[in-house]
């Protein structure tokens, strides 16, 4: 038994002198997050406490009942607008915005030509290091009633022009169109780091059975990756409520509100415009606390029928 010992502790410090490095590598990271991400959870208790700035935190008194703020919540009639905003384009973007980096990594692996499949790689890369400021103000000069292109080109075929920016019927089109847009090459990146592991030895044997480039697609591309398919679908699952605050604040108006207005913007204005702190802090943690049950529900079904999960 001591020889046994002495073995696993001469095991545990050899990997801790081989890992060292890694440790050092990722400490940086994990004090950001522990800074950013984890102390700031103990300013939760402001959704259940009457916060005034005068008191601060700590000395504001608590909530009586405690969960007022969030009886208030479910008592304002702009509560199951918000939601319902929320959810609509947070499913839109989840229909629209997950299958499409598949399928242009797909179709991108079959590009043989490797100077014409770097340039597009960095041409689709290139959304995505856009700010909202600048895509907002790309899509309000193309979507202006006067002048923008889409409306220059409906009125040349005789057509009215649109105010699509002033019009609920076309804010979540207009969103998910441009997040389809921005998210595309991006997303694609994982899905082609995932094919480039897939064994060539598999598509050689089956080409000696005569499989089509399709075929080869469907029986052996998509099944080696959908481990990574799953993993990032319960990702995109667990934060479906997160829809992007900067884009829909800088695109929304009062006008459509009806379709535009989120959780996250309306957070914004209670906590910020109006200084009602606490109604936005319980605001934000009914969205957290239902994204992560979402989390968890996917991270379920996804080990149950392909046994893949995140934990």
């Amino acid at each position: 038994l001591n020889r046994l010992a002495d073995a696993v502790k001469r095991k545990k410090q050899a990997d801790r002198s081989q890992n060292f490095g890694l440790f050092l590598m990722a400490l940086p990271m994990m004090i950001v997050v522990t800074i950013f991400s984890y102390i700031p959870m103990a300013g939760l208790i402001v959704a259940f406490k009457n916060y005034s700035y005068r008191d601060g935190i700590a000395k504001s008194p608590f909530c009586d009942p405690l969960w007022k703020n969030f009886e208030f919540l479910f008592k304002t009639p702009d509560t199951w607008r918000i939601i319902r905003n929320t959810l609509f384009l947070g499913v839109y973007s989840l229909v629209w915005c997950f299958p499409f980096p598949i399928i242009f990594a797909l179709a991108l692996n079959e590009v043989t030509r490797t100077r014409f499949k770097k340039f597009v790689q960095t041409i689709s890369y290139m959304p995505h290091f856009l700010s909202a400021v600048v895509v907002c103000g790309m899509l309000v000069s193309f979507l202006s009633p006067i002048r923008g292109i889409i409306n220059t080109i409906i009125t040349m075929f005789g057509g009215e022009a649109i105010n699509f920016l002033s019009s609920p019927a076309w804010f979540r089109t207009i969103y998910v169109a441009s997040e389809v847009w921005q998210t595309l090459g991006w997303g694609a990146i994982v899905y082609l780091a995932a094919i480039s592991n897939v064994d060539p030895q598999y598509y050689e044997a089956a080409k000696l059975d005569g499989a089509s480039r399709l075929r080869q697609i469907w029986s052996i591309t998509l099944p080696c990756i959908a481990p990574t398919v799953a993993t990032m679908l319960i990702l995109r699952v667990g934060s479906i409520l997160e829809v992007g605050l900067e884009k829909v604040l800088l695109l929304y108006s009062p006008a459509i509100y009806e379709t535009s207005d989120i959780i996250a913007t309306y957070v914004y204005r209670q906590g910020m415009v109006s200084g009602n702190m606490s109604y936005a802090s319980a605001i934000g943690l009914f969205s957290s606390i239902i994204n992560l049950v979402l989390l968890v529900t996917a991270n379920y079904f996804s080990k149950k029928f392909s046994d893949t999960g995140l934990f």
